[in-house]
């Protein structure tokens, strides 16, 4: 982050890859959420070679191999984790299967990097700390609404940079396309999916953790439920949550399945991050009723109010910092402490939330 005069910010240097051809190679395993596609796109983009895929159902292979036409696929997970030449193991498995799989991976001697929600029960949690303490890996997970965000990455730079003073309250909105027809049966069973708190509420938390600089929060009040939906009883298609974070901030997010087949994209999800000496919006996805596309941020502090678009500017420094952690054994990327932390409060904000709407007993 640079600045002139102390005003008129600008997004730190674009990031390159930080390995050559065959310095750190990954595999894919559990294709059950498309998130896996961008997960190993953030890889690759960073230098990472992506050499085996496994999943136990060929269709998913196939559509995977469709974009990464490189990659070998593998007879069984087992050839996967036995090949020593793979780094880290990216995965996207149904929801209540992430943690059984990164704890066969980290046993296997490898990093895990999954998807968010990366568990949904605190026994799940307790189960992959102890593999990490045994192990010596690590359990990364990809947080993508703030990791691989361009706007959400410059928001994250302005507010290190002081360009807002100390964060106070952040609150957050995470709306989603349901497109039920497209959805696997798993995706509405509360046991497998852990909930929308669990769930999408996650990438939520670990903003608000995230931007407040906080290691640990408190779930004030949590709600949850299904206004739209009674044919998938198990369904949490609203949740919200309040949480007080252990810098004395305030967060307060909400989460829905509500978004109109008129808007131009998935969720207009957004953020207002308020500090002691400004504030800033962001505008992730894109500027309603504009073809502005996504990356937009709004910053007002002393100095300037000011328009940032930041698409194609930014980068994702994640995924590069997550391989030279790999690589170091360092923790520059995110702690393991906060991605645990945040997958926490999420299974604590669904285990206490209200239900506002009584639904059919199943």
């Amino acid at each position: 982050m640079s600045a002139t005069d102390g005003a008129n910010y600008a997004p730190d240097p674009m990031p390159a890859p930080v390995v050559g051809p065959g310095e750190f190679v990954f595999a894919a395993i559990g294709l059950d959420h498309g998130h896996i596609g961008g997960m190993c796109q953030g890889l690759i983009g960073a230098g990472a070679q992506l050499k085996w895929v496994y999943d136990p159902d060929p269709a998913k292979v196939a559509a995977f191999r469709e974009n990464f036409p490189q990659v070998r696929v593998a007879r069984s997970e087992a050839e996967v984790l036995e090949d020593d030449q793979v780094h880290l193991v990216a995965g996207a498995a149904v929801t209540a299967d992430r943690a059984a799989l990164g704890i066969r991976v980290m046993n296997a001697g490898k990093d895990y990097f999954t998807d968010k929600a990366p568990l949904t029960t605190l026994e799940q949690l307790a189960a992959a700390k102890e593999a990490v303490a045994a192990t010596g890996r690590k359990y990364a997970v990809y947080y993508s609404e703030r990791l691989h965000v361009e706007a959400s990455v410059f928001a994250g730079q302005l507010i290190e940079a002081g360009a807002i003073g100390k964060v106070v309250q952040v609150i957050g909105m995470g709306p989603h396309r349901l497109g039920a027809a497209g959805r696997p049966e798993w995706f509405f069973q509360r046991e497998r999916y852990g909930g929308i708190l669990c769930d999408i509420g996650s990438h939520q938390i670990e903003q608000i953790l995230h931007y407040t600089g906080s290691t640990d929060a408190e779930v004030v009040r949590s709600q949850i439920a299904n206004y739209h939906n009674p044919d998938h009883p198990e369904l949490d298609d609203f949740g919200d949550a309040m949480l007080v974070t252990d810098t004395g901030a305030s967060g307060y997010f909400r989460c829905d399945w509500f978004t109109p087949d008129g808007l131009q994209g998935w969720g207009d999800g957004r953020s207002f991050i308020l500090g002691t000496e400004g504030f800033i919006e962001q505008r992730k996805y894109m500027n309603i009723t504009t073809s502005d596309g996504p990356g937009h941020v709004y910053l007002a502090n002393g100095q300037e109010e000011t328009h940032f678009n930041v698409h194609g500017k930014v980068g994702y420094p994640y995924f590069g910092e997550l391989i030279l952690d790999c690589l170091a054994r360092t923790e520059n990327a995110m702690t393991q402490e906060h991605a645990f932390k945040a997958a926490e409060l999420a299974v604590r904000a669904q285990m206490q939330a209200v239900d506002l709407v009584p639904r059919p007993a199943h």
